[in-house]
């Protein structure tokens, strides 16, 4: 693949790394990104329309012969629900551990993806995988709380492997998160700068769920905006060694890998451009790189066109080889399995 791919314009090939953000309502108005070659676009709001695959459908026609275009949406159940107005109603993970058995979170799950499968939306950015104890609501100071299935990294692992099976047999791509662990971080790094656990004590709790997925087979993982001690001091989505070292070598990992949100408190706070962090992403082996819904479409689709820009940037420059960002763009049409070899 990478072999055609070398032979695609640098700008398209760049594009196909970047999802743009856009509010449920109107997918339509990211339309512009589609036909200049993104690779992604996920969903916003908490208020979806039954109209929603009709206008998936009209975004699909607009993207470019042989390109993928993953939707995506943050449906992890209880209060992080992007579809919940069309698709069956999940609890939080904590009450699914709490209240299910694995086989009926994967009956549920399984529901979920095929319901958002029906209505073109082809990834859900979830089961978190993070190992957290803590019996509280998501907040400024735990980025978990509910939203993990639990302090017990067997549970965790169990449960987690169910969900994301769920998804796959629903035809929904998961993305497990948040690599390398949040559990126990310092605070979210939606509002600023945090850490983990020492990555001592990650390796012992917070890995194994991930590595039970990825022995599942999981297609995709996002990596964090969180320092390790220990490991990096770079926020785990910028690094070289959370990525590459320890996510693709160390355990095997070949699949599509997604950074969070690059326009977080995490990364700005430490003198980031959204830019400037999707070309350091992609430089320490990312694939695809996020962004936070801004204050217009127009916004949304302007900050997706300067990503692109910069990657192509970064290539000339030489801070990126175009053996790099072709590889990058690979794992995105390999995850929705697209066919090149025609284009």
């Amino acid at each position: 693949m990478t072999a055609v791919l070398a032979k695609w314009p640098i700008a398209q090939v760049a594009a196909q790394t970047v999802v743009v953000p856009v509010d449920e309502g109107d997918p339509g108005a990211v339309s512009a990104a589609v036909r200049f070659g993104v690779g992604g676009v996920i969903l916003f709001g908490n208020d979806a329309t039954t109209n929603l695959k009709s206008q998936l459908a009209t975004l699909r026609a607009e993207t470019l012969p042989h390109r993928a275009l993953l939707v995506m949406a943050d449906e992890e159940g209880g209060g992080i629900q992007r579809l919940q107005s069309i698709v069956s109603n999940m609890p939080w993970p904590r009450q699914m551990a709490r209240t299910m058995t694995t086989k009926q979170v994967f009956d549920l799950t399984h529901r979920v993806g095929s319901a958002m499968s029906r209505y073109g939306v082809n990834v859900d950015l979830a089961p978190v995988l993070d190992v957290d104890g803590r019996d509280v609501y998501p907040s400024e100071s735990d980025p978990d709380g509910y939203r993990s299935f639990g302090g017990v990294t067997t549970v965790v692992s169990n449960y987690g492997v169910a969900y994301l099976a769920g998804l796959m047999r629903g035809g929904v791509i998961p993305v497990v998160k948040h690599f390398p662990g949040l559990g126990g971080a310092s605070g979210n790094t939606d509002y600023g700068p945090a850490h983990t656990l020492p990555w001592k004590t990650l390796e012992k709790e917070a890995i194994p769920p991930f590595k039970a997925a990825i022995g599942f087979g999981v297609p995709a993982v996002m990596v964090s905006n969180a320092s390790v001690p220990g490991l990096t001091s770079l926020p785990a989505s910028i690094s070289y060694a959370v990525t590459t070292r320890v996510l693709r070598k160390q355990l095997g990992f070949k699949g599509l890998v997604i950074t969070d949100s690059l326009s977080a408190g995490a990364l700005s706070e430490i003198g980031y451009s959204v830019d400037q962090a999707s070309v350091a992403a992609v430089e320490a082996g990312a694939d695809m790189v996020l962004y936070g819904l801004l204050a217009t479409p127009g916004n949304d689709v302007g900050q997706a066109q300067s990503i692109r820009n910069a990657l192509v940037a970064a290539v000339g420059s030489g801070h990126l080889t175009r053996a790099q960002l072709d590889a990058a763009a690979a794992h995105v049409l390999e995850a929705e399995q697209v066919d090149v070899c025609r284009s």
